[in-house]
């Protein structure tokens, strides 16, 4: 996709520069780079002994059944742990925190097996885990935000950069042991274990370095996406000179000042306000268009690929490509709806003869 020589991306614009059109914009994976930065967060050891304790618990049945018996006669909120996925973007934040909400069972249950778990009794290794816990919680909670169909660069771009505030803000307040965004921590501090503010105030600051690289390519079109946002409050003076004439045009216009209040948040809508902007915005339309272009995520990528691998399974062998491209085809598209009059119509009704 992106080789330097090759990849699609280069080919593509080889392709705009013979033909003399301007350049395309190129952007990588909102979600990719978000699941990139979480990497950054260098917490292996507390990682590797989760998943290595829920591996014990769940990779032998016998065990498995026994853990999960001993938590219903114990009147347990869970019933049982839960297996860590790589490659699924929630996985690690979903484990953590049900592994952390249980690990007092997990602790009594392998003591119980005959198993020592020295960790689980380490103030600092709990401690770890805690922070771990709350600040993927926030991790999951962005992540679910980039996701979902009809979602445009600019409020994908906008959460993201919500959220580099937010580490802003979490990191002064780590830094005054201050915990009122991180419950998994202020419930370990409460109990009586010793809380390190500036040890964890680093590793935040390091997912922020981690952000404001990997987010570089979005930075140099954030004025664009600022004007696609809201053309009307943008100041001119910070416009590209080609747009400000015809800016100043548009915010002057109280007619599609008022359409555009009216379809401001509503995908569908505003796509085709944009598209019927009079002929005398031809600069600002053709930026519109540009922006509402604009894949900012492979999402709808993925979920594609999710549908084909559910359908096209080994129960299933007998699936032809025609029927498996139908059945993609009705997946992916949100907007498609059935002509139910136009069907009925077609549909020959039976009239039965009645006899004397």
């Amino acid at each position: 996709m992106t080789g330097r020589k090759n990849g699609l991306v280069a080919l593509v614009k080889k392709k705009l520069e013979e033909e003399g059109v301007e350049e395309a914009i190129t952007l990588h994976c909102i979600i990719h780079q978000q699941a990139l930065c979480s990497k950054c967060l260098k917490f292996d050891n507390v990682m590797f002994d989760v998943v290595k304790f829920i591996n014990h618990i769940r990779s032998r049945g016998l065990k498995h059944r026994q853990f999960r018996a001993f938590l219903e006669e114990i009147d347990s909120a869970y019933e049982d742990v839960l297996y860590f996925t790589e490659v699924r973007w929630l996985s690690r934040g979903k484990v953590l925190k049900r592994f952390f909400e249980l690990r007092a069972e997990v602790k009594a249950f392998m003591e119980k097996d005959g198993m020592t778990v020295p960790v689980l009794s380490d103030p600092k290794w709990l401690m770890d885990l805690a922070f771990l816990v709350d600040i993927t919680q926030e991790l999951n909670v962005l992540n679910k935000k980039l996701q979902g169909q009809g979602q445009l660069v600019s409020a994908a771009y906008d959460n993201v950069r919500a959220f580099s505030t937010k580490i802003v803000l979490w990191k002064a307040q780590l830094s005054q042991t201050n915990l009122c965004h991180f419950p998994a921590c202020k419930a370990l501090m409460d109990s009586g274990t010793t809380f390190s503010g500036e040890k964890y105030a680093d590793t935040i600051g390091k997912l922020q370095d981690e952000f404001d690289n990997r987010f570089a390519d979005f930075k140099t079109h954030r004025a664009t996406f600022q004007i696609f946002a809201d053309p009307f409050s943008f100041d001119v003076e910070d416009a590209p000179p080609v747009l400000q004439m015809e800016l100043i045009d548009l915010q002057c216009n109280s007619e599609l000042k008022a359409k555009f209040r009216e379809v401001s948040g509503k995908t569908d809508k505003l796509g085709q306000f944009l598209r019927e902007l009079p002929p005398t915005f031809p600069e600002l339309s053709r930026m519109f268009k540009r922006i509402m272009c604009l894949f900012g995520s492979t999402y709808l990528c993925e979920k594609l690929f999710s549908t084909m691998n559910f359908n096209k399974s080994k129960f299933r062998s007998k699936l032809k490509d025609d029927h498996l491209k139908a059945i993609l085809r009705v997946s992916v598209a949100s907007s498609l709806k059935p002509n139910v009059d136009q069907l009925c119509e077609r549909k020959r009704c039976q009239v039965s003869g009645s006899k004397e």
